[in-house]
């Protein structure tokens, strides 16, 4: 769960809410042999099947020079080679340097200037909070920038759009970034017919996202969330962003009115600043979900 929650700021004694539940994060080993592998797939994907097979030519013949029968050519073994090849040709790092380089870079992404926006922005306070492998749910391929921030912040992130170019897009940004595999998912959906069976504890609204929807389709999918959501939880709804040509806008200030109960915190900025809600503790939902049930 997220940390300290500030549910009534009047009462800052320890204890408050849910505690934490504290998870074991990836180690560096395992983001690592991701970052290979993925970068390995990625090289494949590009070859036609005629030099695949010319790598796995050469990949017998080296292992047979190396073998000198002392042990059975298996495909297991062939396949580990051409890895190998691969990664000689792509001059992939040594762990240690790998390691170097990464803790760099994961630093740069924890700060919120590397995605484009600022310390004011909403949802950078939320960020220190988040727990190793708290689940974060993020609503609208617009707010992908705030995505990978969270993700930088060891949080296990899906960000759901219902367009596929937006989607293959973010896992473009995510892989470049080396916040994809676990860190970071990106799942195109119909808001209208189906929802992942998710319990987030941080969620992120881009209202542009919903601008497309029914009032009425647009209260299920925040009723359905709100009941997935546990006491505590906090939904970020983010100012709009630059609206394209032909989107007609969708101010916060719509979705404000689905959050009758939860603590609501309004941005200070401007009229149109986005709000945060704050799940009570121990509220008890009486919305049912109805996201996961076709028309």
């Amino acid at each position: 769960m997220l940390t300290s929650l500030p549910f009534e700021r009047a009462s800052k004694a320890p204890g408050v809410g849910i505690a934490p539940l504290r998870r074991t994060p990836r180690s560096l080993k395992q983001e690592y042999q991701e970052f290979i592998l993925h970068r390995l797939e990625e090289y494949k994907n590009t070859l036609p099947r005629a030099e695949l097979l010319q790598i796995g030519d050469e990949a017998v013949r080296e292992l047979q020079t190396s073998a000198q029968d002392q042990y059975l050519l298996t495909e297991v073994l062939l396949l580990e080679h051409v890895d190998r090849i691969i990664a000689r040709r792509l001059r992939l790092p040594s762990f240690p340097r790998w390691r170097q380089k990464h803790r760099a870079l994961r630093e740069a992404q924890r700060e919120p200037t590397h995605w484009g926006f600022d310390r004011g922005h909403p949802i950078v306070p939320w960020a220190a909070r988040v727990e190793p492998g708290d689940v974060v749910m993020v609503l609208g391929a617009v707010a992908l920038p705030e995505a990978l921030f969270l993700a930088a912040h060891d949080a296990e992130v899906f960000l759901l759009d219902q367009d596929l170019g937006a989607v293959e897009a973010a896992e473009g940004r995510a892989v470049a970034e080396q916040l994809g595999g676990g860190a970071f998912q990106a799942l195109v959906i119909n808001f209208g017919s189906w929802f992942p069976d998710l319990a987030p504890s941080l969620v992120v609204i881009a209202p542009a996202c919903l601008a497309p929807l029914r009032a009425k389709q647009r209260s299920s999918l925040i009723a359905d969330i709100q009941v997935r959501t546990p006491s505590g939880g906090v939904h970020v709804v983010l100012p709009p962003a630059n609206e394209s040509r032909g989107v007609i806008p969708l101010a916060p200030e719509a979705l404000q009115t689905l959050y009758r109960g939860w603590q609501v915190q309004r941005g200070r900025r401007a009229k149109r600043a986005g709000f945060t809600a704050i799940k009570p503790p121990r509220q008890h939902d009486t919305a049912q979900p109805v996201m996961n049930v076709s028309d």
